[in-house]
């Protein structure tokens, strides 16, 4: 640190450097492909667990719908005329259709609806009686098999009504429903995918004199590439030359865009404005900000939290219930003097109907869309468990700088003694005289005089003197920027008014007293508001900050924070957090640095603040690219309404298999209300396409 600015040291924490912990350099787009090549198989046979895993594989749950689709096609041509052979359909619509051999067109389009249209389901219970994990297709393979090995024996002289009909309609609906319902969970998965559409596929590579097309994957650090005005940006680098306006809205939340120039950083996927810009790539697509977004979604979702692995559990039940409720029905109708046929027809109506889809998916949908909105509006999920518990907060801890305020020192207040220089004159000769330093003083002095377009002279003979400050000569005159302390005990100095929280910077020209600068870290705009919304939820909000108690109580006060917890050190921050623990508080912490670290891991729930590629702050739970209070407000009330949404699905979910179950059973049927196989499989349709509708209804 520059002598000079000691004393500021004493008056304001600025050892709080923005450090964060490098992001892991995960290939997210190799994880992405490994996907796209999953087992169509696989695929196939439950494409429940596939919904869960958002977006993967595109392509292949795309080719999938086209499966079911032909299937169910294929299926309804065939279904027509094994009704109009059906001896009981043709007594509803009063037919007569006999001819030799009728029973055997009967037996053999039936057996091509079976083997056909079943495919899918036969396939998936045998994948699953493998993995010795019986699911939905179990009780679908099961109910259908076992419609058909009824009819053909009484087709073969056993005693009795075939229902080939009704397994031609049941795997008829079955088809159209999965394919419905594909269509619906795809489009509740597709969100991921569009993350990935982000990322151009080419970019043009500046190389001497020309320009080359080569694609995106190929970028390597130090490439320099050229954006064109409208363009996505291809790649995470910092801009050469050229000035325009980008658009990261979609990675960032951030909706104004925003202005680069020169020395500026761009994130891969952003969308470029009015200008052309040549970028210095700073790492290869597999590093980028939006590929470690991308990898951190996917975590998100195939990551259980405590909500899904109790609604897999459910599933599981649900399933051996269904077994057990229809061999159950099958047994009570047979024993109590009912047609087999009859019985069969309530147990496979039983079966089918209790199939735990909506069950299954309930959770995944919510999971998928959840993870993606919030990712698209900048709240990057890395542990379910602690976004779904971000309903519980009551107690919010901030840390200050960077988080409440922005974090940069900012010149507030310039004052010129001299008659004959204005305040701008005093800033240029500062900026010129701290042009080397990285002072974050300096950085100030310098910001204020670039934004205020100043031309700033050349120095030269800079030099920090111990104890006085920084000295140059600028033209024909020496200029010191001092400390308060060095200028109070040289010079008689005039009041000046500040509210303790700036840092003084006095400027001496040629051994006098010229004016001098105030710095501070301005309270970020959006915070109060924060606060205030915190407070609407009855949050109680703590400041904890290893500044000074002066700089503390004023943020405290003008934010109207229930706390103010200051000059901590690192490990005191982790103490204070386990105290308000202690008093039964559900703490969460937001910190943007290094020495929150301990704290974010002690919390209930951490959030990390930090913008960029800085992305994995790895102790939180959370990470707000923005380093916006307000998106810790949207947090949790997204938390809030994603964890309602997964309770109504479950509701629904099990609500449904409740009422359903003992209608299929056939409880009403001394009054005459009875429901088919295929009334069945409506049904269970129907109450997983709710749940798929009722995910894609969270909004942020």
């Amino acid at each position: 640190m520059d002598p000079h600015h000691e004393h500021h040291h004493q008056q304001t924490d600025h050892s709080h450097d923005h450090h964060h912990v490098p992001a892991s350099e995960h290939h997210a787009h190799e994880g992405h492909q490994h996907h796209q090549e999953a087992d169509h198989n696989e695929m196939q046979m439950d494409h429940s667990s596939h919904a869960g895993h958002g977006a993967h594989g595109g392509h292949d749950h795309q080719a999938m719908i086209n499966d079911f689709k032909k299937r169910f096609y294929v299926v309804l041509v065939l279904t027509v005329p094994v009704m109009l052979l059906s001896h009981m359909i043709q007594q509803w619509l009063g037919l007569q259709i006999d001819f030799p051999g009728g029973n055997y067109v009967l037996f053999g389009l039936s057996t091509i609806i079976f083997f056909y249209g079943g495919w899918p389901f036969l396939i998936g219970w045998a994948q699953e009686m493998k993995q010795r994990n019986p699911g939905m297709m179990t009780l679908i393979g099961f109910a259908i098999t076992v419609a058909f090995v009824y009819s053909v024996a009484t087709l073969f002289g056993l005693k009795g009504m075939d229902f080939f009909w009704e397994l031609a309609t049941l795997i008829l609906i079955m088809l159209l429903g999965h394919w419905i319902e594909m269509s619906a969970v795809a489009g509740a998965g597709r969100e991921l995918e569009l993350l990935v559409k982000l990322m151009p596929a080419e970019a043009h590579l500046v190389k001497g004199n020309e320009i080359l097309e080569v694609k995106t994957d190929s970028l390597k650090p130090n490439d320099i590439i050229l954006v064109k005005p409208g363009e996505k940006i291809a790649a995470d680098g910092v801009v050469r030359e050229g000035s325009s306006y980008v658009n990261e809205s979609m990675l960032t939340g951030e909706s104004k865009p925003v202005e680069k120039k020169a020395g500026d950083k761009v994130i891969a996927g952003s969308i470029n404005g009015n200008g052309a810009i040549h970028i210095t790539v700073s790492h290869d697509s597999a590093g980028s900000y939006l590929s470690q977004v991308i990898k951190l979604v996917n975590d998100a979702q195939q990551a259980k939290s405590g909500t899904q692995l109790l609604a897999d559990k459910a599933a599981r039940w649900l399933t051996l219930l269904a077994i057990v409720a229809g061999v159950a029905t099958f047994l009570i109708w047979w024993l109590t003097g009912s047609s087999l046929a009859f019985a069969m027809e309530r147990m496979v109506t039983v079966i089918v109907i209790c199939c735990p889809h909506a069950l299954g998916l309930a959770i995944p949908l919510v999971v998928a869309r959840s993870t993606t909105i919030a990712a698209q509006h900048g709240l990057l999920i890395k542990n379910r468990t602690a976004f779904e518990n971000a309903r519980k907060i009551d107690t919010l801890v901030f840390d200050k700088t960077g988080t409440l305020t922005v974090g940069k020192f900012e010149v507030t207040v310039m004052e010129s003694y001299m008659p004959d220089r204005s305040k701008e004159d005093i800033l240029a000769l500062a900026a010129a005289a701290e042009q080397q330093s990285e002072h974050p003083i300096a950085t100030g002095i310098i910001a204020k005089a670039n934004e205020l377009n100043l031309q700033i002279p050349t120095a030269s003979e800079v030099q920090a003197l111990s104890g006085k400050g920084v000295q140059a000569t600028v033209a024909q005159d020496t200029v010191l920027v001092a400390s308060p302390a060095y200028a109070r005990d040289h010079f008689q100095l005039p009041p000046v008014q500040t509210d303790d929280t700036g840092t003084l910077s006095y400027v001496i020209i040629n051994e006098q007293l010229a004016g001098y600068l105030l710095l501070s870290d301005q309270i970020r705009p959006e915070s109060a508001a924060a606060v205030q919304s915190l407070k609407a939820d009855h949050i109680t909000t703590v400041l904890l900050t290893g500044d000074n108690r002066k700089v503390a109580a004023v943020v405290g006060e003008q934010l109207h924070l229930d706390k103010v917890i200051a000059e901590v050190l690192p490990h005191q921050k982790l103490e204070a957090i386990k105290t308000l623990q202690l008093e039964g508080r559900y703490v969460a912490m937001t910190g943007d640095g290094i020495n929150d670290a301990p704290a974010l891991a002690q919390a209930d729930i951490g959030i990390a603040v930090g913008s960029g590629s800085d992305i994995a702050a790895e102790t939180a739970g959370i990470v707000l690219v923005n380093s916006n209070p307000a998106d810790i407000v949207s947090l949790i009330r997204f938390g809030k309404a994603t964890y309602r949404k997964m309770v109504q699905n479950l509701a629904w979910a099990t609500g449904y298999n409740l009422i359903a179950m003992p209608l299929a059973a056939g409880i009403l049927a001394p009054w005459g209300i009875i429901l088919s196989p295929a009334a069945g499989a409506v049904l269970m349709t129907v109450s997983t396409v709710v749940v798929a509708i009722n995910a894609k209804l969270l909004k942020l």
